[in-house]
């Protein structure tokens, strides 16, 4: 006889957003910020401002992985992968809307360094080929930049920024010739609250027909972002930041035409198929980046995160996450000793600051003693800017839209005491 499953079970596709936020069109609405504190169950316990290390899960989020998870446990994982087949395929479709691209350019890997490596690594370097790059550059792709630069020669160059602590275009299109083989710029760095000018950059890399690597895992989630507009050829993120889904996720988008000119660094079943006993077919467009084992409930958990941030129209999110940073940066200016550290033309929300005499370290300790949340940026994640203006630790609050004027000022008020 076979056995019974306990309860009704709801099909991780099955799982719909909060009545009234609809996964596809969002309207053009003030955001709702009651709404969005209800629907983020972390809200009740921290003042969470650490968004740009992993956001507080909304609860659609959360019930899609855990029934996947209750599938996995009742039924055994492949059983689960294919009943649930519609929650994890749709992870393609929500993460092209999301983009603006076709879903065949789209890999769902374990998280957003995954994908920037994979793609890099695939990338034909050689000797005395030049790579470019920022001046704000995250210790996880630089490292992989001065790997490839031990093994093949491949040169790697810091682009100045420019006055307001950008990447300078200018300087970015007088420093291209001929060896230039790649473009390689973070568009939200780790800490400094600046937003590389993304679009520009692509403008640039496009009239030099340069390939152009835009690591987005801060900015994905956070801002609107069309890569039809930006016009970068790969782009990598996670789920994890302010995408608000699991830990666990991320994608990787590249150019169909680029896709098929690339072999990746490592394949398995799930990148390419075994066709005779000495041959083997990497698989067409994007996927053949994506390893055949998979976390089945985060992707299932990643749909749902993609289509929510839509739901609730990006553009007026970020305009919001802008307004709450702002409002920190400019209490902060208001306590004796704190500096605030942020650069760019245009600022995110995340707000990098230090107490004089305290130790970042020491000050995130003490806050999140108080249930608030946030992080400490050290100089050997963004070495070149940081030794550059003679840093060593930054405290890091990174705001998301479910916060509220209440909680920031909690936050400024132990930071007042501390100081």
């Amino acid at each position: 006889m076979a056995p019974k499953i306990a309860q009704p079970m709801k099909l991780p596709h099955e799982i719909e957003l909060p009545k009234g936020v609809p996964a596809h069109d969002p309207p053009a609405l003030e955001l709702d910020v009651t709404r969005a504190r209800r629907e983020t169950p972390g809200c009740e316990h921290v003042a969470h401002f650490n968004n740009a290390g992993a956001a507080l899960m909304p609860e659609p989020v959360v019930e899609s992985v855990i029934s996947h998870l209750r599938l996995e446990s009742e039924l055994g994982g492949y059983e689960a992968a294919t009943r649930a087949e519609a929650a994890v395929g749709g992870v393609y479709a929500a993460a092209g809307r999301l983009l603006n691209v076709d879903t065949s350019e789209i890999a769902i890997v374990d998280n957003a360094t995954r994908a920037w490596t994979a793609a890099f690594y695939a990338l034909p370097l050689k000797e005395g080929d030049r790579i470019l790059t920022g001046a704000s550059e995250y210790v996880s792709n630089y490292l992989a930049f001065l790997q490839v630069t031990k093994r093949t020669g491949t040169v790697v160059e810091a682009v100045p920024s420019d006055e307001s602590g950008q990447i300078s275009v200018d300087a970015l299109a007088n420093a291209i010739d001929d060896r230039t083989k790649l473009i390689a710029i973070t568009h939200v760095p780790t800490n400094g609250g600046l937003v590389n000018p993304a679009a520009a950059i692509g403008k640039v890399a496009a009239q030099a027909g340069v390939p152009y690597l835009l690591d987005a895992c801060q900015s994905v989630g956070q801002m609107p972002i069309d890569v039809q507009v930006i016009g970068c050829d790969i782009l990598s993120a996670t789920g994890r930041k302010f995408l608000r889904g699991p830990r666990g996720t991320g994608l990787l988008y590249m150019r169909r035409g680029l896709a098929e000119q690339l072999e990746p660094a490592v394949i398995d079943l799930g990148s390419a198929d075994w066709v005779e006993k000495d041959r083997y077919e990497i698989r067409p467009g994007a996927k053949r980046f994506e390893l055949w084992e998979s976390y089945m409930a985060g992707k299932s958990g990643l749909r749902v995160a993609m289509d929510y941030a839509r739901s609730w129209d990006l553009d007026i999110s970020y305009a919001r996450i802008q307004k709450l940073a702002d409002k920190i940066r400019t209490g902060l200016g208001e306590i004796p000793g704190a500096t605030v550290h942020d650069l760019g033309e245009e600022q995110c929300g995340i707000v990098s600051f230090a107490l004089d005499g305290h130790d970042p370290v020491d000050v995130t300790k003490t806050l999140r003693e108080q249930a608030i949340n946030t992080s400490v940026s050290t100089a050997d994640m963004t070495r070149l800017d940081m030794d550059s203006r003679g840093l060593e630790a930054l405290i890091r609050a990174s705001v998301h839209y479910y916060n509220s004027d209440e909680e920031i000022q909690r936050l400024l008020e132990a930071l007042e005491q501390i100081a």
